[in-house]
């Protein structure tokens, strides 16, 4: 939500800097998530200053130039070439000196600098309209009035002053601070000063009856009121209506419409114009949509309504989506002379599930669903019909319609001080805490020195119980006034063991370290990615059709940030993430812990002096074996992946259940992500990995005070022996001596027997005791020669 510092001043009266004001808008609930100047004019003629032509001589190298001297107020006179027809002597021009910027309707800004024309020097410009964004006009340089003063700078000749646009971060239960009026309310109770009343004045309501209403669906529009307004010239909107608009970032449309986008970013009411020669039998009905019903809306897309939907409707169609959106036949033209104006208060909740059910969201939608303040209808209602006769000629034909059988009523309940003194954890004065209140627009009454009743508006719709009440003080007193207390106090650690954040944040230091990055990733995902349909946890009331299920596992959620990353050139990408999956039988629901590794693209960024190695297999099992030797996990067995997600992959087994599997995600799935080249992806069964480590015993022994020995021996296998199966023969067959088995070379070729392979295979020997002998070195290895042969047929090359 965005909020102009300027606009702000309609309603109080604030005498600190938009820098100052901002730090005050966070402290007070309303983050400021970003601070911008907005300029009217592009550059705001910054630089630029009134100037007086002294005297003005042709040319002597070009008949189309003049030479003329400039005073700019100060220092001696400029020397400037102009080809503009109406300079002359004694003119008041705006003049840009050297050094100045000056930005043009159209093009890139430039500087100004010294420079010779034609053989005679310039120390400047005098500016036309175009050349400094004033407008389009290129006839000639601008004309001051006489009464310019010399060098007074341009900016203030045209009463130009610089706005501030604050981008807010709204939170949801923040609905009444949704307008420049919500925002002044908050900090007037800073500041403890009143908010300027709504300018009504000048609102002449016609005696005449105008377009019938009739609200079929009260418990949907609770309040609902309207005036007519004929005479009027659609055309553009006046220079200050356009300028507070931009400077909150809405474009300007026309005179009619912009009034209505103006009170609703004022005010926080949501208005509606109508056509009214396009509203047959002149009669408005509010009611609930047919089942199935047809309207195009202002967005030209032909839409079937719900029976559920409230619309604004004639005697023979709907015109509007109550709350929504307009109809593209039933607006504001360029021929429309008259007007109904709508200003309501619809049932939130129905507005919030049309909005849903529709995919529309709406600066409209998104105040009525949050909640607007039903007091305000008809003001706002006479304060736009008021600007708009003002900007289009208009007047108010009829009287006011307002439609309001049951009001809706503000919030009573008892507030104790002690109450908000314990809560807020601060003895607070009483005095204070009162004021606060009050300055907030919340009432007071049947007061003791214990505590009061409050009264609370509508259009604070959060604010609905005594705890309500706490925040709204502690957030205008200053969680920062809260002091820290002194004592420290200190429980003992009653957390599981292992500690599920010690144990990440072990597993994020390493992968970070080796250059993985962290990703969060929504839990919501797309049919097409499940792995199951019939275990799915679907959502019965989906924001979208790419979210309307719960994921079943990681994989697609980190290829949909690869795909993201790569369209945007960044491919090389090692990412990690702790997320749930989700599934159910229809009588349960089960959460699963999952921690995911993925990596794409090249394995280092590319480099003048290396060739770029793409990312392989092996990258993401030292990864994976990485985690597993930092987290001590021993006893694994491994086996060749079997299941859809990967070409071909691990899988690592503590006992019967599956503790990590990885590998080549399969072409298929990398076609649902639309991701391109290869990605490596592995998932660990996060519950399971905990229960594992929890079993882990930390064991210290002494270094050995003995050199190791090394051996190697290259066999001759079949292509179908793994060196999984190798290592675990060697280590059955030395159980002591043997320390490391290791594969430092593979060669498949036709200088081998077919379907056979070899492996060069190093074996690590050492005794804690003593130092080895040749004789038990040599002993060693032939028992692994001999127990290869006879368990897998192996020989030696």
């Amino acid at each position: 939500m965005r909020i102009s510092y300027n606009w702000l001043k309609n309603f109080i009266q604030i005498d600190k800097t938009p820098g100052e004001l901002s730090l005050i808008l966070t402290d007070i609930g309303l983050e400021v998530e970003s601070l911008e100047v907005e300029q009217s004019i592009p550059g705001g003629l910054e630089g630029l200053v009134v100037g007086e032509v002294l005297t003005c001589e042709q040319h002597p190298n070009a008949d189309k130039l003049k030479v003329t001297t400039v005073t700019v107020g100060s220092g001696e006179p400029l020397h400037v070439v102009c080809g503009a027809p109406n300079v002359r002597k004694g003119l008041k021009v705006i003049v840009a000196p050297v050094g100045a910027t000056c930005h043009p309707t159209n093009g890139e800004p430039f500087k100004i600098t010294k420079s010779k024309i034609r053989g005679e020097v310039s120390e400047g410009m005098l500016c036309g309209e175009d050349e400094i964004g004033l407008g389009s006009s290129h006839a000639g340089i601008v004309e001051l009035s006489e009464n310019a003063v010399v060098g007074s700078l341009v900016k203030s000749y045209f009463n130009m002053e610089d706005d501030y646009a604050y981008e807010i971060g709204l939170t949801p239960n923040r609905a009444d601070a949704a307008s420049h009026l919500g925002v002044a309310r908050d900090l007037a109770a800073y500041f403890k000063i009143p908010v300027n009343a709504i300018d009504v004045e000048g609102f002449n309501e016609c005696s005449n009856s105008g377009t019938s209403v009739e609200v079929l669906s009260s418990e949907d529009a609770p309040r609902y009121a309207g005036v007519n307004i004929t005479g009027i010239k659609v055309g553009e909107s006046p220079e200050w209506l356009r300028n507070k608009l931009t400077a909150i970032g809405i474009r300007s449309i026309n005179n009619i419409v912009d009034v209505t986008n103006y009170i609703l970013h004022d005010l926080g009411q949501p208005l509606h114009a109508f056509d009214a020669d396009k509203i047959a039998g002149d009669k408005i009905i509010v009611r609930k949509a047919k089942e199935g019903e047809l309207m195009v809306t202002l967005d030209a897309v032909e839409r079937k309504l719900s029976a559920e939907d409230l619309v604004i409707a004639d005697a023979e169609k709907p015109m509007c989506i109550a709350g929504v959106f307009g109809g593209a036949n039933s607006g504001v033209s360029d021929s429309t002379t008259s007007i109904f104006l709508e200003s309501a208060y619809f049932n939130p909740v129905t507005v919030r599930k049309t909005s849903k059910r529709h995919a529309l969201k709406t600066d409209s939608s998104f105040r009525f669903e949050r909640g607007v303040n039903p007091d305000i209808t008809v003001l706002a209602l006479k304060k736009a019909a008021k600007l708009i006769a003002e900007v289009s000629g208009g007047q108010v034909s009829s009287t006011i319609v307002d439609l309001y059988p049951e009001p809706i009523m503000p919030f009573e309940f008892a507030i104790s001080y002690r109450n908000i003194q314990r809560i807020i954890g601060k003895a607070i004065p009483s005095e204070t805490i009162r004021d606060i209140i009050v300055n907030l627009g919340i009432g007071i009454q049947n007061e003791t020195a214990e505590g009061f009743d409050v009264i609370v508006p509508p259009y604070k719709v959060d604010v609905t119980r005594e705890v309500d009440v706490v925040e709204e003080v502690l957030r205008i007193y200053g969680y920062n006034n809260i002091e820290l207390n002194t004592q420290i106090k200190a429980s003992l650690n009653t957390s599981e063991k292992p500690d599920r954040e010690v144990v990440l944040n072990q597993i994020a230091d390493l992968l970070i370290s080796n250059g993985y990055r962290e990703i969060l990733s929504n839990s919501l995902t797309k049919a097409d990615y499940l792995e199951n349909p019939e275990t799915a946890v679907k959502l019965l009331n989906p924001l979208s059709s790419d979210l309307d299920s719960m994921r079943q596992n990681l994989l697609f959620s980190s290829l949909t940030a690869i795909g993201y990353n790569q369209k945007r050139k960044n491919g090389d990408l090692k990412l990690f993430e702790l997320g749930k999956s989700y599934n159910t039988d229809g009588d349960w629901y089960a959460e699963k812990q999952i921690f995911s590794l993925a990596i794409a693209g090249n394995e280092e960024p590319e480099q003048w002096n290396a060739k770029s190695e793409s990312v392989s297999f092996y990258n993401l099992k030292s990864a994976v074996d990485l985690i597993v030797k930092r987290l001590k996990i021993e006893g694994l067995r491994i086996e060749d992946y079997e299941g859809s997600y990967f070409d071909f992959g691990l899988t690592y087994r503590k006992g019967e259940k599956a503790l990590v599997s990885f590998g080549a995600v399969s072409k298929s799935n990398l076609k649902k992500a639309d991701v391109e080249g290869v990605v490596y992806f592995a998932q660990f069964d996060w519950d399971l990995l905990l229960k594992v480590i929890k079993k882990n015993k930390i064991t210290f022994k002494e270094v050995s005070k003995f050199p190791s020995v090394r051996r190697d021996l290259a066999l001759l296998l079949d292509e179908s022996i793994t060196f999984e199966q190798l290592r675990l023969i060697a280590l059955k067959t030395e159980k002591k001596l043997l320390k490391e088995v290791g594969i430092f070379d593979v060669y498949k070729g036709d200088k081998l027997p077919s379907g056979k392979k070899s492996y060069a295979l190093s074996f690590v020997l050492l005794d804690e005791d003593k130092t080895l002998t040749d004789k038990q070195i040599d002993g060693v290895i032939q028992k692994l020669i001999v127990n290869f042969d006879k368990e897998v047929g192996a020989t030696v090359r």
